[in-house]
């Protein structure tokens, strides 16, 4: 009896293959290709961890070395501004200044009563999901950046 009971059962759902469900995820599957998943599925905890670490310091060395030589030549161009004025090589029309920054703040207030869009919004999930499916990457990446910050 149990045995007939138990066919039954199983008769009456249907199965969830999680793999299959799984591809049907979007842009990274169109990226890496269809074989590509959750890296959870692939490697083991400590590659998993090297691998975002790696890629995270060097991510965070470069981002640093750019930054600073941004940070520079911003600096050094408004320096060389400032002193352009006021020898006189350069006069600031400030009743214009002020106007343009009016308009401006006019524009903001416009943008800000308006909505996120949802292409925003559906790029932002799929980053969400593909960070919940690849917690030790995304933190091996994290821990990597600020020390090559740090570096």
């Amino acid at each position: 009896m149990a045995a007939s009971s138990q066919g039954n059962f199983e008769g009456n759902f249907e199965s969830l293959d999680l793999a299959e469900f799984a591809k049907k995820q979007p842009w990274w599957r169109k990226l890496f290709g269809q074989e590509s998943g959750p890296s959870a599925e692939k490697y083991s905890v400590a590659t998993q961890l090297l691998i975002g670490g790696v890629t995270g310091w060097c991510t965070g060395f470069i981002f640093q070395k750019v930054g600073k030589l941004a940070a520079t030549a911003v600096g050094g161009g408004f320096f060389l501004l400032q002193l352009a004025s006021h020898t006189g090589y350069i006069k600031v029309d400030w009743q214009r200044v002020e106007k343009d920054m009016k308009k401006a703040k006019e524009q903001l207030k416009i943008r800000k009563s308006n909505q996120i869009p949802t292409k925003v919004k559906s790029k932002a999930e799929e980053v969400v999901s593909f960070v919940k499916k690849n917690v030790l990457v995304t933190g091996g990446f994290f821990g990597g950046f600020l020390l090559g910050m740090a570096s």
